[in-house]
């Protein structure tokens, strides 16, 4: 079996628990070192979860002869350069969601790809987990009838550190570091997953706008798009409302009945039919990206494959710049 030493460049929040300890839980697979700027976060990420090595500089981990596959977990901003790094070196690569800060980069790191023959993933974990592919298993068996249309609401209140100013701001809010704020955060994944069940969105129209004036990042978005299989859908997003609004709801409307569940809550899938109202609670591993790091190291090792690749994480880019206005 073929070993697969990884690399990480970044080791904040999402690798603490999502991410980084599912790729010891693989067979043939450890993490050998990890870098961040600050030199106090590696050295002390790399004790906490007993790893040998950490760097400061992104070039000196991966042209480390020990490590053979990179995973990127910085913001989107520096996706492309790392990604781009990483696979003249000849290294596979694994990039936290979004694949890139624009549809452009996305395009950038695809060539790469292509001309070096090195793969590159992407983690859009929620295809793979328990709860959706169950969403997936109940609209692909004809439960809900013929699909006519999906629409997306979102709403959240603003979080205390949406009142920060200036170099404070989160990073997420700074659009030339993120993409374009919550919703570059966020919405990549309801779209991923829809365009996984429904085929490529093909057509995208949005209506941004920034109601709250706390940052400079939209912060109510309003959109339309179509699949390719023919599924009208539209979505809202409101990451500035009141706490009587939240939601976190997808539904998809069928011929048959219907199907609603939620992206980020897990809350219990809701099936609607003449036959009845049924909840449905399908419970997640405790590492949530698991199933898909299985994946992509069984694709390296030769093993398996991966669907979850940087070509079919473009479409989702293409769709967020459209919505923005940024193409």
């Amino acid at each position: 079996m073929k070993k697969i030493s990884w690399g990480f460049i970044g080791c904040g929040e999402v690798t603490e628990k999502k991410s980084g300890p599912a790729f010891n839980e693989v067979p043939g697979s450890h993490v050998e070192a990890v870098m961040s700027r600050s030199e106090d976060k590696a050295r002390r990420y790399a004790e906490r979860h007993h790893i040998r090595k950490w760097y400061t500089d992104a070039s000196r981990l991966i042209e480390d002869p020990d490590i053979n596959a990179i995973y990127i977990a910085t913001p989107p901003s520096s996706h492309a350069t790392f990604a781009i790094m990483a696979m003249r070196a000849g290294k596979p690569c694994y990039i936290e969601k979004p694949l890139a800060a624009s549809y452009a980069d996305c395009i950038r790191i695809n060539r790469i790809s292509e001309e070096t023959g090195v793969p590159c993933f992407v983690a859009y974990y929620r295809r793979y987990l328990p709860y959706f592919q169950k969403v997936k298993e109940i609209i692909k068996n004809g439960t809900v009838g013929d699909v006519v249309n999906v629409q997306v609401r979102f709403s959240v209140p603003p979080r205390d550190l949406d009142y920060s100013r200036g170099d404070t701001l989160p990073w997420r809010l700074q659009p030339d570091i993120s993409g374009g704020g919550y919703f570059y955060d966020l919405a990549p994944h309801q779209l991923d997953l829809l365009q996984d069940i429904f085929g490529v969105i093909t057509r995208a129209h949005g209506y941004p706008a920034n109601r709250a004036h706390l940052y400079q990042a939209e912060d109510t978005i309003s959109a339309c798009f179509y699949f390719e299989s023919g599924i009208p859908g539209s979505g809202s997003w409101c990451f500035v409302g009141h706490e009587s609004a939240k939601e976190d709801r997808i539904e998809v409307i069928g011929t048959r009945g219907t199907v609603s569940f939620s992206v980020f809550n897990y809350d219990p899938i809701r099936l609607v039919t003449s036959e009845g109202d049924m909840n449905i609670e399908v419970p997640n591993p405790p590492y949530v990206q698991l199933p898909i790091i299985k994946s992509v190291i069984e694709d390296m090792q030769g093993i398996g494959t991966c669907e979850c690749t940087s070509i079919s994480a473009t479409p989702t880019n293409w769709v967020l710049d459209r919505i923005l206005w940024k193409d």
